[in-house]
């Protein structure tokens, strides 16, 4: 296993984490699907997470962002507990995510999906969030399709409005499920040219990802699932050359 001591951890000034995971675990019946998985994350770092297909991802998103409960282990997010907080509670607390599949407003326009997530999420005026909201537009490449039924949109262009709707509540912690999964490879580097601004703009990334490229251009450390478990966290060549995680994750005996 690649120690999470491989790379130092950056950390604020005050010496803490913006996202610390310890002793998380979560079954579902018989199957335990998250089993003891402890991390930290500091302040404008990029973390992606890699795994084969049921290895547990997807379900750590979601016991981070509040979709289900922990059956043992807490998430603090700058220090403070989030145990018993709501998956909206945690949105409006700085927690943003996109899910694999987007999940628009299907019958909404693609403006009117991110003025939900502004007024509610970042709970901006309704004046601040049509400023906000047009400026996400165009950063997302989606001005022109503003007023056009979410549900309607090319699968780039519903994965930029997963993206945009996530940036709308003003994360300090974006989560990204497979944002990149599905396209092609120049529509992916559409996406990756997004995610590096956010980045640069200082915003804490966890990027699940299948599409290796992608993630090893925008991430500086990778974390790697198993089974539920973690098998190797550290700096991403360290990670990829790593004989465990080349064996579960590329298929690859050494």
């Amino acid at each position: 296993m690649v120690a999470a001591a491989a790379e130092p951890s950056k950390v604020s000034a005050d010496g803490g984490h913006l996202l610390s995971a310890r002793g998380l675990s979560k079954s579902f019946g018989a199957l335990r699907v998250i089993d003891d998985v402890s991390f930290d994350l500091a302040t404008g770092e990029v973390l992606g997470i890699l795994g084969p297909n049921g290895a547990g991802k997807t379900t750590l998103f979601n016991l981070i962002s509040g979709d289900i409960a922990a059956d043992s282990g807490t998430v603090a997010l700058s220090g403070a507990s989030l145990d018993g907080i709501p998956a909206f509670r945690r949105a409006g607390l700085g927690i943003g995510r996109t899910y694999q599949i987007p999940r628009p407003y299907a019958k909404m326009t693609t403006f009117e999906n991110l003025l939900v997530a502004s007024r509610f999420a970042a709970r901006r005026s309704e004046q601040a969030a049509f400023a906000s909201c047009a400026g996400l537009l165009d950063e997302c490449g989606l001005a022109a399709k503003a007023n056009q039924a979410a549900g309607s949109l090319t699968l780039l262009d519903r994965k930029r409005l997963e993206l945009a709707r996530a940036l709308a509540g003003e994360p300090r912690l974006l989560l990204l499920d497979e944002i990149a999964g599905g396209l092609t490879d120049a529509e992916s580097e559409q996406l990756v040219t997004l995610v590096r601004r956010v980045r640069d703009r200082g915003v804490t990334i966890v990027w699940i990802e299948h599409v290796l490229h992608a993630v090893m251009a925008v991430a500086e450390r990778l974390m790697v699932l198993s089974f539920g478990q973690k098998i190797a966290d550290g700096r991403p060549r360290d990670v990829i050359d790593d004989p465990e995680v080349r064996r579960v994750y590329m298929g690859i005996e050494s």
